[in-house]
């Protein structure tokens, strides 16, 4: 898959941005996107953004997932420090076993 693959909003293609340390979705040209920052084998989730007219079709659980799905398979510890990551998280009992708000 290319890195910056179109994709419509029924069918969206995360793409792990790392030099941009983001995760991308691009649905027709317009970019949503996960913020993050790592530091000492921990993932700080930061920002989530979609642009107006994408927002409410499901981006950003998709981009939520895919950070957590990747923080997963790498063994990392996620803080969760963007309010709609905390809330996904709180709705997916699956990931607060390595998921904190806390950046102690």
């Amino acid at each position: 898959m290319a890195e910056h693959e179109q994709r419509n909003a029924r069918n969206p293609a995360v793409v792990h941005n790392p030099s941009k340390q983001r995760f991308e979705i691009n649905v027709d040209g317009k970019l949503s996107v996960l913020e993050y920052t790592f530091k000492n084998h921990r993932l700080f989730l930061m920002h989530t953004e979609a642009p107006p007219d994408l927002q409410s079709q499901g981006l950003g659980t998709e981009l939520a997932h895919a950070a957590l799905e990747y923080a997963r398979q790498n063994e990392l510890t996620v803080v969760a420090i963007c309010p709609f990551v905390q809330e996904y998280v709180s709705s997916h009992p699956e990931y607060q076993s390595f998921v904190t708000t806390s950046v102690a």
